[in-house]
Parts: structure tokens; sequence; C-alpha cells
């Protein structure tokens, strides 16, 4: 990569004016995470949203998610349970690739993501039982 292709991202800029939205379908996610930059095999996001997120599942490689401002909480299926952790301002969290994850804002929340560009998405209750929107990880492989 040459200099003339590195940029800096101002990630102020890509938050002003934004108002906290639900994210519950594509276009609405896209109105609250304009894409800042390219990365790897997907991008660079920041946004902000309340409520809940449709569940997602990136089968091809991890997703970070580092919270500006605010707080979230982020559900994981990855067994017979769900898993929720509480995220606040300052902390990341990386959801393993292949596994179905959703979040929910009581407020506000900003979020920085760096998202794989496929990932699947699941209005159902539980994604899992419908095995092929999302490949899983595979046996072995490490969450």
């Amino acid at each position: 990569m040459s200099g003339a292709d590195l940029r800096a991202h101002d990630v102020h800029a890509a938050l002003a004016g934004l108002v906290a939205g639900t994210v519950s379908n594509a276009d609405e996610d896209a109105a609250a995470f304009p894409r800042l930059a390219t990365f790897n095999q997907g991008a660079v996001y920041v946004g902000r949203f309340s409520g809940a997120s449709p569940w997602e599942c990136h089968p091809d490689a991890d997703e970070l998610l580092y919270v500006l401002d605010g707080e979230v909480e982020v559900t994981l299926l990855s067994g017979p349970k769900p898993v929720l952790t509480l995220a606040r301002a300052g902390c990341v969290l990386v959801v393993p690739r292949g596994v179905w994850h959703r979040q929910w804002a009581a407020r506000s929340v900003t979020l920085l993501a760096v998202t794989p560009d496929r990932s699947e998405i699941s209005f159902e209750a539980d994604p899992r039982t419908d095995p092929g929107i999302c490949a899983t990880a595979k046996e072995g492989d490490q969450p």
C-alpha cells in the first residue's frame, strides 16, 4: 500500500448529526451505521442505535464491536442457553464467526464495528432453527 492510499477517517464527523435509530432491517442498519473504511474482507462502521437489532451471523470471520458511548447488551447463541454480555463505553467485544448474535440498547449506544462483508440476518425467535441461513463454525474451530 502506498502512502497515498492511507487516509485518516474522522469518527466524530461521521457521527455528526446522526440520530440514534432502530436497526430492524438493512435500510435502517445502513442509515444508523455509515461505512468509514474497507478492512480485510469487510469494513469499519460507526453508528448509533437504540432498541433491539435482528439476529445476525458472520460465517466467514469474527466481528469486533467497540462501545464508544452508552451501553449495549450482546446476546450470543453459542450453546444450549443464550449468553448475555453487557458492554459499556470503552469495552471491546469480539463475536466469533458463525455465532448468531444480536444487540439491545435501552438508550442510545454508539459503536464502532469491524464487520465482515458476508452477514446473515434473521428475525426468527431462534435463528438456529434454520441451519441453511448461516453456516456455523466447523467442529474443532476456536470460537
